[in-house]
């Protein structure tokens, strides 16, 4: 679904994305004409609103804190121009983590809801500033009530909410695969995997710890992905990190850029204001990292996007393409007669939706660890 600038009005935000179709002229327009811009992996304290009392409360703070990422991308834009085409927020920056409170306790305290104040204010931040702003919430949706996702989202500079990816693969928050046949029902297979065609290329989002599962880039990647925005909340460690790895298999697997926030600390939580802190990072197609950030808030992961160059490798035959090169045929089989972490486990059998208990996730990982020790897999 390509963006469209409206300046001055707003279209209502939508819950799926269209699949990318280009056109004869288009795609031989892009491979003489790509623009190259200034990508920003946003790195913010992130304020937890667990010990906030109620819903009430909850939203003072989430509203404080979206005034704090407004100041900070218009400085953005004031510093580096029109240049700045694209910024990442890090992982749930509104909330935090759930502590271990009832999922609908939290769908209620803390999920936003699809068109609800907090979205329209990223849309505001989004359109006065006249870029593309990537972020991660715990988000609603009327379909499933009682639930909640976890949604990487991308606004664009238009004000609407362009693309919504749910994540696929949590501990203890329900996924679309958990009702796998109802989701699919109600957005496609393209709703599940959408990717999102712009005047700044080709986006799609990734969630925090699914950048260590390559099939779910990889679906990204075969429908057109160019730039992933990676919203996250980890460990920043002196030593490479399994997640740090993962970036860069992920932009070299798939010829792609890969646009990473971590938070700058998270505050008022049991664990230590710091333990999520730094490491945000631009990594380039080829694996090589442009910028990392220190601790703190901070714009110091910031760097060139240049689509031309990417579209331009994408187009080389040799070794180095490992997009092209890639043989879906042969790997379908094997997971098509695999199953480990199984699909459709809150739904009942006559569609209705199960309670969903954080009990549910680790008894659902004890059977899968079950089946795989039966079968001789571990």
């Amino acid at each position: 679904m390509a963006a469209k600038k409206k300046s001055g009005t707003k279209r209502k935000s939508t819950t799926r994305s269209r699949p990318i179709k280009l056109s004869a002229s288009a795609k031989k327009s892009e491979s003489s004409v790509a623009p190259v811009y200034t990508a920003v992996a946003l790195q913010l304290v992130t304020r937890s609103v667990t010990r906030c009392t109620g819903r009430e409360s909850a939203r003072v703070r989430m509203a404080a804190t979206l005034d704090h990422v407004s100041d900070k991308v218009l400085g953005i834009r004031k510093w580096l121009g029109p240049s700045a085409k694209l910024v990442v927020l890090p992982e749930y920056l509104l909330t935090s983590f759930p502590q271990g409170e009832p999922i609908a306790d939290w769908a209620d305290k803390a999920a936003l809801d699809i068109d609800g104040p907090e979205y329209e204010k990223f849309g505001k931040i989004a359109q006065d500033n006249a870029l593309y702003l990537a972020g991660n919430a715990y988000e609603t949706d009327k379909h499933f009530p009682g639930y909640y996702f976890q949604t990487s989202f991308i606004v664009g500079p238009s004000g609407d909410v362009i693309l919504r990816y749910r994540r696929l693969n949590s501990m203890f928050s329900p996924t679309p695969h958990d009702v796998w046949d109802k989701y699919l029902e109600l957005y496609g297979l393209e709703g599940v995997f959408p990717v999102v065609d712009t005047d700044i290329g080709r986006l799609a989002p990734i969630a925090s710890e699914e950048i260590l599962y390559p099939e779910v880039a990889r679906c990204f990647a075969m429908r057109g992905a160019e730039v992933f925005t990676h919203s996250s909340s980890e460990l920043s460690l002196p030593q490479l990190t399994d997640k740090d790895a993962a970036k860069v298999s992920r932009a070299v697997e798939n010829i792609v850029y890969v646009v990473s926030s971590n938070t700058a600390g998270i505050h008022d939580t049991d664990l230590p204001d710091d333990a999520s802190n730094g490491g945000s990072r631009i990594i380039d197609y080829k694996g090589r990292a442009l910028r990392i950030a220190g601790p703190g808030e901070n714009t110091s992961a910031m760097a060139e996007i240049d689509l031309g160059a990417l579209r331009r490798e994408r187009r080389k035959t040799g070794m180095s393409n490992t997009l092209i090169r890639q043989r879906f045929e042969a790997y379908a089989a094997s997971y098509a007669e695999h199953v480990f972490q199984p699909a459709n486990s809150l739904l009942k059998k006559d569609r209705s939706l199960k309670k969903p208990e954080r009990k549910h996730f680790v008894e659902t990982q004890k059977g899968v660890i079950a089946h795989l020790d039966k079968k001789g897999i571990i």
